[in-house]
């Protein structure tokens, strides 16, 4: 099956969002014929899913807003995620009524795939038993929060590739005390720098795979 692929470039996250959204209820209603995987890289944001816990969020939000880092409560599942400049995000539009009804089966596959792509990187990279997301030398290197509507997917994952790290000091990443971030820039070291489009075309292709999609570049306007 055929996994129509639109890069955004940077674009804010609210657009984003309400553009993920839109897909998810044409999906619905069979107007948008095939999967969608949307990748882009946001102008810094928070973002608030459901779980989210009030300690998660340390710095007052107001505060984060006069900083110019806007705030988004979200229907993803999740804690608390920080989105910025560096940060590969991928949202996969995705009907499981013709893979498989399996919430947790996709999860797996979403972090399998960012697994396969970081191996053909050159970094071994895992889970963390009881937390959803992507590990490597026990630090988080990729976080996942879905929402699922009638059995088609939207939100996903964000991939650190050159993000400035120190921006999550901002939250309490996940809502997981303690818990160190890492990139792949930061993982690959000062003599192998980190490459957005090798990283992006590991991804498409391991994502793609995981799924037993094709990968196709399409257009924004083809899906808009």
């Amino acid at each position: 099956m055929r996994l129509d692929l639109v890069d955004l470039g940077r674009r804010p996250y609210g657009e984003v969002l309400e553009l993920q959204r839109d897909l998810c209820r044409r999906r619905i209603a069979g107007e948008v014929p095939h999967d969608v995987l949307l990748l882009v890289e946001h102008d810094p944001v928070i973002t608030l899913g459901r779980g989210t816990h009030p300690e998660s969020l340390p710095v007052p939000r107001a505060e984060l807003e006069r900083r110019g880092i806007p705030v988004f409560e979200v229907e993803r599942g999740g804690d608390v995620t920080y989105h910025g400049p560096g940060q590969l995000v991928g949202y996969p539009i995705i009907d499981l009524r013709q893979h498989r009804e399996d919430l947790h089966w996709y999860l797996r596959q979403l972090e399998a795939g960012l697994i396969r792509a970081l191996a053909d990187l050159g970094i071994a990279a895992g889970r963390n038993p009881g937390l959803t997301g992507v590990w490597t030398r026990g630090r988080k290197i990729a976080s996942i929060g879905i929402h699922v509507k009638q059995w088609v997917t939207f939100h996903g994952f964000a991939l650190n590739v050159t993000t400035a790290l120190d921006a999550f000091d901002l939250i309490v990443p996940c809502g997981i005390k303690g818990v160190r971030m890492t990139s792949v820039a930061e993982e690959l070291g000062p003599g192998h720098p980190a490459d957005w489009a090798t990283t992006r075309d590991a991804v498409v292709e391991a994502m793609a795979g995981t799924l037993d999609l094709v990968p196709v570049e399409t257009p924004l306007a083809e899906r808009a």
